[in-house]
Parts: C-alpha cells; sequence; structure tokens
C-alpha cells in the first residue's frame, strides 16, 4: 500500500508547485505591462471575441496559427481553467493573460497587419489591443505622406 501512495503523494506535490509556479509567472506577466483598466477591458470584449473568430477563419494565415486560436477557444469554452475563478483578482486574470499571449503569437507569426485587418472595432481599441500584444501602434508619422 505503501508503494501506491508515495508516487501519487510525489505526483500531488509536483502539481502544486507547477500551479504556484504559474499564478508566480502570471502576477510577474500582468505587471510587466501597462494594462488598461477593467471598464476598458470590458468594452473590448466584444470586439476581442470578433476577432478571434475572424483570424480563426481567416485561411490566408498560416495553419499553426489557427490551430492555436482553436484551441484558445477551447480553453476559454471548457469551465475548469487553470486558475480557479474564485480566486480574487488572479482568477480572472489568467484568461486575459492566455489571451494576450495567443494574440501576441498572432502577431509574431502572420504579422500585426492581420490584426489590424481583421479588427472590429474602433482605432483607439485596436491601439490598446496592439499594445497589450506588444506591437507599436502605427501612428501617422509611419504612413506614407500620401496617406497622411
Amino acid at each position: 500500500m505503501d508503494t501506491v501512495w508515495k508516487p501519487l503523494l510525489g505526483i500531488g506535490i509536483g502539481l502544486l508547485v507547477v500551479w504556484l509556479a504559474l499564478i508566480v509567472a502570471l502576477l510577474v506577466a500582468g505587471r510587466r505591462y501597462e494594462r488598461p483598466g477593467l471598464r476598458e477591458m470590458l468594452r473590448l470584449l466584444p470586439d476581442l471575441l470578433r476577432l478571434l473568430k475572424r483570424l480563426t477563419a481567416d485561411s490566408t494565415l498560416p495553419r499553426g496559427v489557427r490551430v492555436w486560436l482553436v484551441l484558445l477557444f477551447g480553453y476559454l469554452a471548457i469551465p475548469i481553467d487553470l486558475i480557479p475563478d474564485f480566486i480574487p483578482v488572479i482568477g480572472y486574470a489568467d484568461d486575459a493573460i492566455i489571451v494576450a499571449l495567443a494574440l501576441r503569437m498572432v502577431a509574431r507569426r502572420a504579422g500585426p497587419d492581420a490584426l489590424r485587418r481583421h479588427w472590429p472595432g474602433t482605432p483607439t481599441g485596436l491601439d490598446a489591443v496592439l499594445r497589450i500584444v506588444g506591437v507599436r501602434a502605427r501612428t501617422d508619422a509611419d504612413l506614407p505622406p500620401e496617406l497622411r
């Protein structure tokens, strides 16, 4: 009986350590970026969902990007989270950070123009999303003179 409990206890402790490391990583990642407030993020939520849907349906994007986006939708759809939602602040932050990391991956692999091309919201909202994913927002100075 002792031989059964020791491995199970070791696995349980290992999972607890990985879970705690993930919480610390999410806290550090969350502090690294200047984030918009909760109200601004709630306004962006419908546009972000439409953006993710449009990116997933775009056959011009690399297949790997679309697969990751489908996996992201799957993660967001299941009720089990990496960090339970009843934990204050970081319970919901893990979903936001995972979406930001997925969009960052899309911006790096498919280019920020893919985000711009499929963005359904306002230019201000797009600038906020580009800041969140670590892409410099385009300014008028970046445009050719004939487009200013």
